[in-house]
């Protein structure tokens, strides 16, 4: 079972920010989760129903949503902001 990978507009601008070298492991750690999508830690609090990877000092903050087979990156941050609104 493959998901699909979905990034919200302002995920992607985050993601553009990220230094080039960081960028490429980013990627790469988002489009290993089309085969394994709860492999990240799961978030508790306010960020409930979301999880995470952690990818260096960078935090690829997303959502599953098993009954349409997607998977929905919210955030892309350093670990300082990651968690902030």
């Amino acid at each position: 079972m493959t998901f699909s990978v979905q990034i919200r507009r302002s995920a992607a601008k985050e993601l553009a920010r990220v230094p080039q070298q960081d960028r490429v492991r980013i990627v790469e750690a988002i489009d290993r989760l089309t085969q394994w999508p709860h492999t990240g830690s799961p978030l508790k609090g306010q960020h409930r129903g979301l999880r995470r990877v952690r990818v260096g000092t960078y935090r690829v903050i997303y959502e599953v949503q098993d009954e349409v087979l997607i998977v929905l990156v919210v955030r892309v941050a350093h670990r300082r902001d990651a968690y902030r609104n």
